[in-house]
This record gives C-alpha cells, sequence and structure tokens, in this order.
C-alpha cells in the first residue's frame, strides 16, 4: 500500500462546529489526579527511562481524564487518571513495538489480563510483568455495581480478540476493509472498557436489560465512533511514521484510492454524521426507558464529556503532534519490563 507523507491536513475547523453542541468542562480535582498519577507510575515501575518518562508527560494524561469524567469525586478521578496510564501503555506496547506483530505474545499477554480479571486483583500470574501487577491494583480499587464486572469482563476480552486480529494483519501485510476496521475499532480503543467506567465514577447501577437494549446500546455506539474516528484523526501521522495502517483515514485511502486529505476529509464527515445520531439515539433510548431517565441521563452526559473532552485532548496533547517524523526504529520509549519481567510495586496502591 501506499504510505502516507507529510502532515495531514485536518478538517479542524469543520469538527469544532461539530462538537459545538457538546461543552467543554474540566473537573476540579484535576490537580490532585496528576499529583496522584505521578506516584502511581512510580509505584508500579511503569514509567522508568528517561524517554518513556518525557513521552508520559506529554501525554497528559490527568488533564485527559479531567476533560472527559468531569463529575467524578476526587477518588474517582484518580482511579480514572491510572486507568488511562494504565491503558496507553498497554496500546503503546500493541500499536508502536513488537508485541503487536506477535499473535502468540499477544495472546499471551492477554491471558494474563484474565487471570487477574477473574478475581478480585487478589490473583496474578507467577512472574507477571508490571503491567499485570499493576492491573491488579486498578481491578482491586474499581468498585461498581454487581453485574457491572461481567460487562467490563466481556468488553476486555473483546479487546483482547480485538488485538489479536490485529496484530495478525500486521503479520500478514493484511488491510482490512471498512466495516471489520470500524466493528473492531471500537474494541482496540479500549472505548467500550472507558464508557463503562462512567459507571463507576458516577455510582450508577444501570440494569443489565436496560443496557443491552438496542435504543442504549445504538447511543453507546455512535459515541464510540465519535471518539475512535477523532483519535484516528489526530493519531495519523504517527502512525503513519511507524507503519501503522490500522487507522480509519488510512483503511477509508486505501479502500478507495483516495488521497490523503481526502480521507480526513471523508472520515470529518462521518464523524459530524455520528454526533448527529448519537443525539438522535440518546433521545430514543430515554423515550424507551422513562422509569430509568435518571441514571441514562447521568451516563448520556459521561458520553458527551467523553467525546467532548477526547477532542480536546487530541488537539492539544503532545502524544501525536510531537511523534510526527520519528523512524519506525525510533520508539525508545516503549520499556520491554513492562511485558517480560515481573513488576516490583507494592500490593496497595498508595
Amino acid at each position: 500500500m501506499t504510505a502516507v507523507t507529510g502532515s495531514t491536513e485536518l478538517p479542524t475547523s469543520e469538527l469544532a462546529e461539530v462538537f459545538e453542541i457538546f461543552p467543554a468542562r474540566t473537573n476540579p480535582h484535576l490537580d490532585a489526579a496528576v499529583a496522584h498519577l505521578d506516584r502511581w507510575v512510580a509505584q508500579y515501575d511503569l514509567v522508568g527511562t528517561a524517554a518513556a518518562r518525557e513521552r508520559f508527560a506529554r501525554a497528559d494524561f490527568g488533564w485527559f481524564a479531567a476533560v472527559t469524567y468531569t463529575t467524578a469525586d476526587e477518588n474517582g478521578l484518580c482511579l480514572i487518571a491510572d486507568w488511562f496510564a494504565w491503558l496507553f501503555l498497554l496500546d503503546d506496547q500493541l500499536d508502536d513495538g513488537l508485541l503487536g506483530k506477535d499473535p502468540a505474545r499477544t495472546g499471551e499477554l492477554m491471558q494474563q489480563i484474565f487471570v487477574v480479571l477473574g478475581g478480585d486483583g487478589d490473583v496474578t500470574p507467577p512472574g507477571a510483568p508490571c503491567l499485570v501487577t499493576s492491573l491488579a491494583d486498578l481491578w482491586r480499587r474499581t468498585k461498581a455495581a454487581p453485574g457491572w464486572r461481567e460487562r467490563f469482563v466481556e468488553h476486555v476480552i473483546a479487546g483482547g480478540l480485538a488485538a489479536r486480529w490485529e496484530a495478525e494483519n500486521r503479520a500478514r501485510g493484511t488491510v482490512p476493509d471498512v466495516a471489520s476496521y470500524v466493528e473492531n475499532r471500537r474494541h482496540t480503543g479500549a472505548i467500550y472498557v472507558c464508557m463503562d467506567l462512567i459507571e463507576v465514577t458516577e455510582h450508577l447501577d444501570v440494569p443489565d436489560p436496560v443496557y443491552r437494549s438496542e435504543p442504549f446500546q445504538r447511543a453507546l455506539r455512535s459515541a464510540c465512533d465519535v471518539v475512535c474516528w477523532t483519535n484516528d484523526l489526530y493519531s495519523l501521522d504517527k502512525e503513519t511514521a511507524l507503519g501503522e495502517y490500522h487507522n480509519l483515514v488510512t483503511v477509508m485511502r486505501f479502500a478507495d484510492g483516495l488521497t490523503a486529505a481526502e480521507a480526513a476529509g471523508r472520515v470529518g464527515k462521518h464523524i459530524a454524521l455520528e454526533v448527529e445520531a448519537f443525539v438522535r439515539h440518546e433521545a430514543e433510548a430515554l423515550k424507551a426507558w422513562p422509569d430509568h431517565e435518571g441514571p441514562l441521563g447521568t451516563y448520556f452526559a459521561g458520553m458527551r464529556s467523553w467525546m467532548r473532552g477526547n477532542l480536546d485532548w487530541s488537539v492539544n496533547t503532545r502524544r501525536y503532534r510531537d511523534a510526527y517524523g520519528i523512524p519506525t526504529e525510533a520508539v525508545a520509549y516503549l520499556e520491554p519490563a513492562l511485558i517480560t519481567t515481573s513488576g516490583s510495586g507494592p500490593e496497595q496502591s498508595r
């Protein structure tokens, strides 16, 4: 396939207008979350080398948490910031390093993750790397209503299968078709997992029949797609520089013979349409479940904050902007110890 070269022009002004219906907010506990996150990653040896620390600081995950979970209390926001760090560190290993090109090794790591999620954070596999031991701490601290953990684990399993799908594509040099990519992207981006965490921070208990109903699922899928496709736009240059083609812009370009600018413009239009669809689906779900209007309204508010906060973070973070142009071999921020050796973190988070 033809690589996208040069910095791609993005439909930023059009997107800014689309997202105006979702007001920008920042959680007042931002400073506490940032300070906590710095302590937590040090505890679990997640960010050790100078290159990793520099990249981690550029990402500003504490601020990302604060603009997506805008009404979480202090403890909740600290937990979210930790989850974000963990998810993105795993994502880097899968997308930027050799792990994501090795389906068997990806499967082994996901099995270790499933062992932790199968308990209450009290069991880790022997010799587990620090990505796994730190997950055990997150899992102990993540409290939710009965039934929530089963849904969360379902989404993690789906994410593991999608990560394996990506790894197999990379190993074979296969560019996925648009429909397959869109379906798997919701899982590789861990956005279902992040939406699940709205229930944790807002102390919600959405009954399973309501959650799994088609009106709610339509709204959820639209919100997830908006977040994932927005991320694809802003991470395009970084991923292209690393030879990554699991990106909606690149997939559309390959499928339809478009230029990078044409494909980015098309993705921008799809995002706008999906924002409109979310608004419709939200109203339909609230109408379908009037007895659950309160918790559903809070959940949908969380989805709105996620869509807007993700855009604001994507525009401002140096995680993607500073990465453009790096050669494939220059990924010194990836630390093998995260996935290959036992972490030295303590049993409980401070």
